[in-house]
């Protein structure tokens, strides 16, 4: 079953991470808000030098703390959004991290990656205005500053492991002798094509994640059959499983739909690593169950509460995207879709095979055998979320 579920899902495997860009040109990365745009700035430190005269590059060391918030103001004085109509919007600049990264041509080097605001007057386009923008460029001629969007919920831009999308470059005109303001003007949005994006989410999110998946296959194996004197033993007939599995997915739904809920609206915050290792302990728990019933009779409130851990984890996918009120009550609804989606998808392909098999005298052996396999990923994938490092196991899966 393990096998049928890689071959359905072979998107398993490592999420996608930001591109790096071509060197040794800045690169600024937007994310459009309703009301404000977030952004992160990646300056290569051998080009922002000889454009600030400091030496930031030569002598990098504790360079934040020694020249934050000189090189703070430098930026506000060459980032200047402004409207059509020639409104300047606010600027704030906020952390700065000095990263070191490896390419291919360049060899090692280091960038200053600094995070900014900029919000708009109220009642102010911003998803139309002129970016006037010379960092480094103002001295270096030569430079260029790619810019991407990476989130813009209305244009159904969201997932957090999504290439950016470049929508120009920021450089001098070489015939005019001029460094022009650039044009950003963004297709409109909407809050429908925002939903329909965070259902496309949600059915990402259980697909390409292994241990949702794995979890609620466990919850199948037993649904067909009775405990006795500590063991499986008496099937049921195809309506009083089919009974009893809906009771066992509808509380699982309605424990990680309350969660959702709760987590997204930051209305209760919990540390996203003890959730990810609760969540393997939720798996390990439901495959020891499979093999031999340890809580029979109360599946039902087992599942609940397990979906409640699970739910936590979904939640952590959409606080980090700082969204509105109305867009997050939207995302909420339309990621729940997405995820019961595919947990009836998944259903649907595993429970009648699974029914039939229970028919058959192979049952027993299979399910012992997938049990284990559970077992054991489950144990693995605790191991790499506690030690931060994967294993043999999950880099074999992660592998597929």
């Amino acid at each position: 079953m393990i096998l049928v579920l890689v071959f359905l899902f072979p998107q398993w495997g490592p999420g996608g991470s930001l591109s790096a860009h071509p060197m040794p040109n800045s690169m600024v990365v937007l994310n459009i808000h309703e009301k404000h745009i977030s952004g992160e700035v990646l300056l290569p430190l051998s080009e922002l030098q000889s454009a600030v005269g400091m030496s930031v590059n030569d002598h990098s060391e504790r360079l934040v703390e020694r020249l934050g918030g000189a090189l703070r103001e430098y930026l506000m004085k060459h980032i200047r959004p402004k409207s059509f109509e020639g409104v300047v919007w606010k600027v704030t600049v906020g952390e700065m991290q000095l990263l070191e990264s490896n390419n291919p041509i360049v060899g090692t080097y280091k960038e200053l990656a600094v995070e900014f605001e900029m919000t708009p007057p109220s009642g102010y386009d911003l998803r139309n205005f002129f970016f006037d923008y010379d960092v480094i460029l103002h001295q270096v001629a030569s430079h260029k500053a790619l810019i991407h969007v990476k989130q813009d919920w209305a244009q159904g831009l969201v997932r957090e492991d999504t290439l950016t999308q470049q929508i120009g470059v920021i450089e001098w005109d070489a015939v005019n002798n001029k460094l022009n303001p650039f044009l950003v003007s963004l297709q409109q949005g909407s809050r429908w094509k925002g939903f329909i994006n965070m259902v496309h989410l949600g059915i990402d999110h259980i697909a390409e994640g292994t241990d949702h998946l794995l979890f609620v296959l466990t919850l199948l194996f037993p649904a067909m059959l009775v405990a006795s004197d500590g063991r499986w033993r008496k099937r049921l007939a195809l309506k009083a499983s089919l009974l009893n599995l809906l009771k066992i997915i509808t509380a699982f739904t309605v424990g990680h739909s309350l969660t959702l809920l709760i987590g997204a609206l930051q209305w209760l915050h919990f540390p996203a690593k003890p959730i990810e290792v609760l969540i393997t302990i939720t798996i390990l728990v439901a495959a020891f169950h499979a093999l031999k019933p340890i809580y029979p009779k109360r599946e039902v409130l087992i599942a609940g509460l397990f979906g409640l851990v699970h739910g936590l984890a979904f939640a952590e996918t959409l606080t980090n995207l700082e969204l509105s009120t109305t867009q997050m009550v939207l995302s909420i609804l339309g990621f729940n879709v997405g995820i019961e989606l595919m947990q009836l998808a998944l259903i649907a392909v595993a429970f009648p095979l699974l029914f039939l098999l229970a028919k058959t005298s192979f049952y027993g052996p299979i399910r012992t055998v997938g049990a284990v396999m559970m077992m054991i990923l489950a144990f693995a994938w605790m191991v790499e979320r506690v030690q931060e490092s994967p294993n043999f196991v999950t880099e074999w899966l992660a592998s597929w």
